[in-house]
């Protein structure tokens, strides 16, 4: 083959043809450049790359500039713990609507989060003594347990080590087995009433059904003054933008996109040689992480932490909030958390006696016209309405 096309006499372009016109140099989009015309970088493509970081930024000023100018304090802090929500919301689009893991415990992670802020909070109080519900419960020796959550940064690093090496552990031993689907929801189901059960029944370590309450200083800050108040809705607004700035990111990336692939055909992703039981348990890992986070933020907020929020029944309501938002985008499940946090307070000061039907009819409603949740909605929006430009 190489002898036969040596032996070929080489073919010589013709020469140019001056009055001919140049050819068109490729532009920096990818396509060749038109003189005389509109600027392809000003099209509709451009328009929707910037529609993200646009909505981003106005979205960050009305919570970090609009909001505690325009709320009261007691709204303000409802407000922080509906974002506190939307962290553990943002963590279960992750899991769930980009990795196809439905996980049905993360009060779990959330509890791990808040009782390890809560600990260090009631040591700080006791100022060296025993916490008052260990006084109350007979408790002589601070239990050994304790001990390292007096350190605040040990405290904080526990925030998220422990919730995320239990994530790690729970999914080297659940994914490698292949176990997926609603098996592991009712896995991680089963994991938060046990944990619950296990807090319960510890009353002298754990506070028992009542959990940890009545905390008075945050880091050298009154709580029950509204300048720390504002002060802790700021944190957790910012807290929650870098952390979707974080998701965003990494589902841009090559990981998003090979999660996104395992969640569409896990055995087609094992067949191209890659791991999806590793794939899984760093993004199962990931969100509980989050959910940590959350949980510690949340402890300051509200003032408890107990075995009440971190059951079964808070954490369907989590997966039912990002259900409503859009579980296939991570702005929809933050989205679900707040509108759903808002929609629980306001039916149950309207209608006191109704305001769980009212809640479940307002899921009911959103999951039969809207099964892409309210994400979805505003997608066909835009889409009809890009669909009407083009065509004119």
């Amino acid at each position: 083959m190489t002898a036969f096309q040596d032996s070929q006499p080489a073919i010589e372009a013709p020469p140019p043809d001056p009055a001919a016109p140049a050819p068109a140099e490729p532009s920096v989009t990818g396509g060749p450049s038109v003189t005389g015309g509109p600027s392809v970088t000003g099209g509709p493509g451009r328009r929707a790359r910037l529609a993200g970081p646009a909505a981003f930024a106005a979205v960050a000023v009305v919570m970090l500039v609009v909001m505690p100018l325009a709320l009261e304090p007691f709204r303000l802090g409802l407000l922080a713990k509906y974002l506190c929500y939307a962290i553990v919301a943002l963590g279960i689009g992750l899991a769930w609507g980009k990795g196809g893991m439905l996980t049905l415990g993360q009060g779990v992670f959330f509890g791990l989060g808040g009782y390890a802020m809560g600990m260090y909070l009631k040591l700080h109080d006791a100022g060296g003594d025993l916490p008052d519900f260990m006084v109350w419960s007979g408790v002589e020796k601070l239990p050994a347990l304790w001990g390292p959550f007096g350190n605040p940064a040990f405290a904080l690093a526990m925030v998220v080590v422990l919730p995320v090496v239990m994530a790690l552990l729970l999914g080297a031993l659940v994914f490698r087995q292949r176990v997926r689907g609603a098996y592991f929801a009712i896995l991680t189901q089963a994991l938060a009433a046990a944990l619950v059960i296990l807090l319960v029944g510890q009353q002298g370590l754990t506070g028992g059904t009542n959990g940890l309450t009545n905390f008075f200083d945050f880091f050298g800050q009154d709580l029950a003054a509204d300048s720390t108040q504002r002060g802790l809705y700021l944190v957790v607004a910012l807290v929650l933008g870098v952390l979707y700035l974080a998701a965003w990111q990494l589902v841009r990336s090559r990981f998003g996109r090979l999660l996104v692939a395992v969640r569409d055909g896990e055995d087609r992703v094992r067949f191209l040689g890659y791991d999806p039981a590793t794939v899984k348990t760093l993004t199962f890992a990931i969100s509980a992480g989050m959910a940590g986070i959350a949980g510690a933020l949340f402890v300051p907020v509200v003032g408890i932490i107990s075995p009440a929020l971190l059951g079964v029944v808070p954490s369907l309501e989590l997966v039912v909030a990002v259900a409503v938002g859009g579980r296939y985008a991570l702005a929809g499940a933050v989205l679900g958390a707040v509108v759903m946090g808002y929609a629980k307070t306001y039916f149950s000061e309207e209608l006191p006696e109704a305001w769980l039907y009212l809640q479940g009819a307002l899921f009911i409603l959103v999951m039969t016209l809207a099964p892409k949740g309210l994400a979805g909605v505003a997608a066909a929006l835009r889409h009809v309405r890009t669909s009407r430009r083009a065509a004119a």
